[in-house]
């Protein structure tokens, strides 16, 4: 058996669940690979990882092995298709779950740092709420009430391209001026 077939064991700290997966897949999370790393690939102790729950972790070791080959590091045209392509198949199963689950996988998927997991789950969410009323994200989202004028300002200033072409503020106090 080769070394990329050996199996990895990562306990979930949170919960104290165990899972196991092939070496190979355990690498494409840049996380666990340098973990792999530090400890010179020795496998006769389990790898820890704290803030992933185990039912979220079985999530990522399932992701993995459907997508042994998935580019860790897209081209600029792997990424365009990406955002193009709807989620179909395996998966549109996949992120088939209640969006606090979701959102769950997408933070083990950053934190992991698994790039096409993340991927497919962020575009899982864009494509919830692609072609919707701002009335309808918060439907889908559960948001209830409407922004403060003073959430309203802080949004806007963190977030200076939400601006409208035509508002008046657009450019904003420009550098060095008083």
């Amino acid at each position: 058996m080769g070394d990329e077939a050996k199996p990895v064991l990562i306990e979930c700290q949170i919960d104290g669940s165990q899972h196991e997966m092939p070496v190979k897949h355990a690498r494409m999370s840049g996380t666990i690979k340098n973990m792999l790393d530090d400890i010179d690939d020795d496998l006769e102790s389990a790898i820890p990882i704290p803030n992933i729950k185990g039912e979220i972790m079985k999530k990522v070791v399932e992701f993995c092995a459907q997508h042994p080959d998935a580019p860790l590091e897209p081209t600029d045209e792997q990424q365009v298709e990406m955002r193009r392509k709807v989620l179909e198949g395996w998966d549109k199963e996949f992120i088939n779950v209640p969006l606090p689950t979701l959102f769950d996988m997408i933070l083990a998927a950053n934190f992991l740092d698994l790039k096409p997991m993340l991927d497919v789950t962020c575009k899982a969410v864009a494509e919830m709420i692609k072609g919707k009323t701002p009335e309808e994200v918060k439907k889908v989202f559960g948001v209830e009430g409407e922004f403060t004028e003073e959430e309203r300002k802080q949004v806007l200033r963190d977030n200076p391209w939400l601006k409208q072409d035509n508002d008046a503020n657009i450019e904003g106090p420009q550098e060095g001026s008083t």
